[in-house]
C-alpha cells in the first residue's frame, strides 16, 4: 500500500464512480479500479458494494475511509512541513555559549541572521567546554562555541577568535602597576578561576605547571563577572582572556603574561558524520561567511 492507492480510494468515494474518479485524476477508469481492487486485497476486506447503480461503501469502507482522510491530511501538512524546513520558513538551532565570552558580537550576528530568517528559533545555552562538547555528541544541542583544541576525531569546528589571556589584580595589588609579567612569578598568589567544567581551567593549571607551581585555587565560578567582583574585593587574582577583562566593571588592572605567553582560541564546532538540520546548516555558513568577513576587514 502507498499513499496512491489511499488518495484513488478516497476520490472514488467523493465520487461513487470510478469513471469520475479517473477523470478527475487524469488517469484511466482500468488504473483505477485495479488500485482499489489491489488495496481491497492487502486490506482482506471488500470497501464497496458493487452490486448497486452507484457505488456505496461497505462498512468497512466507511472505517477505511476516516482513517485514509486522516492519512492523507497528515501527508499533505508533512509535505508542507518539510517545504517549510527546506525553504528556512521554520526551523529551530540549539547552540551553546561559554560564559566567559563576550556575546554581543555574537548576538549581533545572530540578529543579523533572523532578520533574514524571522521563523527560525533558538535556544541558547550557558555552559563550559566540555560540558557544551558532551552535549553536541548525545545530540543535546546542535552547535556549540569552545575552546579549542577539541576532539578532532568527533567534531568539525571553525576557528574564529585568538587572543591571549591577561592577569587580573585589584589596583591595591603589588605588582598592579606592571605591564608584564612571567607566570612563575605568580606562584605565590592565590587564583580565582572557572570551575573544571570550563577548558580555560585546564589551559591556566597546565601554563603554571609547565612554569613549574601548580597555582592555589581559592574559589571557582561559573561567571566572568563574579570573578570581577572577588578580584575587586581582594579574594585573589585571575587569569582571564583580554576581551573579557576588558569588560569587567569593576576597578581592576590587566597585566600581560610572559614565559609562557597563555593563549585562547575560540571555535564554533559541530559533530562529524551526523544530520544537521537545514536551519542549522544555513546558520553555520552566514555565520562562518560573517565572521570571515570581518577577520578580512580587520
Amino acid at each position: 500500500m502507498d499513499i496512491r492507492h489511499l488518495k484513488y480510494f478516497i476520490e472514488v468515494s467523493r465520487f461513487s464512480s470510478f469513471t469520475r474518479a479517473a477523470d478527475h485524476l487524469f488517469v484511466t477508469q482500468p488504473t483505477i479500479s485495479k488500485m482499489i481492487k489491489n488495496l481491497e486485497s492487502e486490506l482482506g476486506v471488500e470497501l464497496f458494494d458493487r452490486s448497486r447503480k452507484q457505488l456505496v461503501l461497505t462498512d468497512a469502507g466507511r472505517v477505511i475511509l476516516d482513517q485514509a482522510q486522516k492519512i492523507d491530511h497528515a501527508f499533505d501538512n508533512l509535505q508542507t512541513e518539510l517545504d517549510d524546513l527546506i525553504g528556512l520558513q521554520k526551523g529551530h538551532i540549539r547552540i551553546g555559549l561559554p560564559p566567559i565570552m563576550d556575546v554581543d558580537h555574537f548576538i549581533r550576528i545572530l540578529g543579523e541572521f533572523h532578520q533574514l530568517y524571522p521563523r527560525i528559533t533558538f535556544q541558547l545555552l550557558e555552559n563550559g567546554t566540555k560540558k557544551i562538547e558532551d552535549d553536541i555528541y548525545k545530540d543535546n544541542l546542535d552547535v556549540g562555541i569552545t575552546v579549542l583544541p577539541t576532539e578532532e576525531e568527533e567534531f568539525h569546528y571553525f576557528s574564529f577568535m585568538k587572543e591571549e589571556l591577561r592577569v587580573v589584580v585589584p589596583p591595591s595589588h603589588s605588582i598592579a602597576s606592571r605591564k608584564q609579567i612571567k607566570l612563575e612569578e605568580l606562584k605565590d598568589e592565590q587564583f580565582i578561576l572557572f570551575n573544571k567544567d570550563f577548558a580555560l581551567n585546564d589551559r591556566i593549571r597546565g601554563a603554571c605547571k609547565e612554569a613549574g607551581f601548580l597555582p592555589q585555587v581559592i574559589s571557582e565560578s561559573t561567571q566572568w563577572d563574579f570573578i570581577g567582583k572577588m578580584i575587586a574585593a581582594e579574594l585573589g587574582i585571575s587569569i582571564l582572556p583580554h576581551s573579557v577583562s576588558m569588560l569587567l566593571k569593576e576597578d581592576v588592572h590587566t597585566i600581560k603574561v610572559v614565559k609562557p605567553t597563555i593563549e585562547w582560541d575560540l571555535a564554533i564546532i559541530w559533530r562529524k558524520n551526523h544530520y544537521l538540520s537545514y536551519a542549522t546548516r544555513e546558520w553555520l555558513k552566514f555565520t562562518q561567511d560573517r565572521l570571515t568577513m570581518e577577520s578580512i576587514s580587520e
